[in-house]
């Protein structure tokens, strides 16, 4: 019988395909995504974005993905080809498919639901029966086999993964009016304070007792493939998921809709503040959202970087890659990406730094005044900021953000939520003052 139990989970996983959606133009997180697709920002100093939905697949055992793109995919193609390789006998895969014009569609993603649709002929070349859509632009770690487990036992037609939230945070999100079997009875987009009262769900009194009375959808789906295309059909002009599919559906006497309800850490990363925040709260003894995991690891590429190598730093609550050169005199509660330099006497507290690309030889530095290396130079006074990568600071910088300071933009730099976010390979000429200074 267990036997029988265990073929059988095997089998409904193996009959899964996941479809990660890469975003739009990613204005909220603007100039992260100037140069390069939402999903590979960087993230946590060596990760992207992409990594995390990607690993919570491989973690699951759902090894047949693809990844959907339109904007700047040029570095999520180099980075997912060189991270995510698959054996020969596993049928395992990571494939990009970024929008394309065609003589059947001239047009590119219009939203979630349209851009699933327009690779349905791709899908069709797997043997599935079950596409889980997920995000990739959240922080999360989920047990998706638990997901598709429960999709499959309510035989439900979609499933929407729910996390509980307070009754402030519900004009932010999607809400279910969810029944004690789990089945969702209505929805609605992000509604008024005023009227939110009305759609609370049964959920147990651990969450109650927290005022968690709500729950929000993380954007996460799981679908029957025949109900999927039947969808399509129906809906030939809709072209979001969770503004058109999902309260068509609901509202539909012919197909069942469940709420399946995740009570981990969830983070969802659509603007400047809200990454900073995510990024910055790894910092802390124990998050919320764990890394240092035997089984579930967040996978990304290797780059068989050297150790880092400190000088006289002293660092309270950082989070540190390989490969840094770090001669800073203080880093607290920050994040430190792959190949940084970082010079004497400088103080970088609660910001971002996302390293470099490659290092500079010898050679090299020799020729450049040391003001125009690439990293961040001596003297510096660094607070709520972001570095992009391979950016050149001078010496004798101060770069303060803070909630004063209004939304700006220029070559260089730009803030954005009081952050100041210095753009990828900018130059900061030494004795420069920017932000509350």
């Amino acid at each position: 019988m267990l036997n029988f139990i265990l073929n059988t989970l095997i089998d409904m996983i193996d009959k899964t395909i996941a479809v990660v959606l890469g975003g739009g133009v990613g204005s909220r997180l603007h100039p992260l995504t100037e140069h390069r697709s939402k999903p590979a920002v960087p993230i946590v100093g060596k990760y992207r974005l992409v990594d995390i939905p990607l690993s919570n697949c491989i973690n699951s055992n759902i090894r047949k993905i693809f990844v959907l793109t339109m904007h700047n995919s040029a570095s999520l193609n180099t980075h997912i080809s060189e991270s995510y390789r698959f054996d020969a006998f596993s049928k395992g895969f990571v494939d990009i498919l970024a929008a394309e014009q065609t003589n059947e569609n001239t047009d590119w993603y219009l939203g979630t639901a349209d851009a699933v649709r327009q690779n349905m002929s791709k899908y069709d070349r797997i043997d599935h029966d079950t596409i889980l859509v997920l995000s990739g632009d959240q922080l999360y770690k989920m047990d998706l086999e638990e997901l598709i487990k429960y999709h499959n036992e309510q035989d439900a037609d979609v499933t929407v993964a729910t996390i509980p939230v307070v009754e402030k945070d519900t004009t932010g999100f999607g809400i279910m009016k969810v029944n004690g079997e789990g089945v969702i009875n209505d929805f609605v987009e992000k509604p008024p304070i005023d009227i939110v009262g009305k759609w609370k769900s049964e959920l147990p009194n651990s969450f109650v007792s927290q005022g968690k009375n709500y729950l929000a959808s993380m954007g996460i789906y799981v679908f029957k493939r025949s109900t999927m295309k039947k969808l399509f059909e129906e809906k030939k002009t809709k072209n979001d998921f969770g503004k058109d599919f999902i309260p068509y559906t609901v509202n539909s006497d012919e197909y069942k809709v469940c709420s399946f309800m995740y009570d981990g850490y969830w983070a969802d990363i659509g603007t400047i503040s809200s990454f900073m925040e995510a990024n910055l709260r790894l910092t802390g003894f124990l998050p919320e959202f764990h890394l240092y995991d035997n089984q579930d690891k967040i996978y990304t590429h290797s780059r068989m970087l050297a150790p880092s190598k400190y000088f006289g730093t002293k660092i309270t609550h950082g989070l540190i890659s390989g490969g840094v050169i770090c001669h800073a005199e203080e880093i607290s509660r920050c994040i430190i990406g792959v190949r940084s330099r970082i010079g004497p006497r400088t103080i970088i507290r609660d910001s971002i730094v996302m390293g470099n690309n490659y290092y500079q030889s010898v050679d090299d530095m020799d020729q450049l005044p040391d003001n125009k290396l690439l990293g961040i130079g001596s003297d510096c006074m660094i607070q709520n900021a972001i570095f992009d990568k391979n950016v050149r600071i001078g010496n004798n910088v101060t770069i303060i953000g803070g909630p004063g300071l209004k939304d700006f933009e220029n070559d260089q730099y730009c803030i954005r939520d009081g952050i100041i976010i210095v753009k990828r390979s900018a130059f900061i000429e030494s004795n420069s003052m920017i932000g509350l200074v």
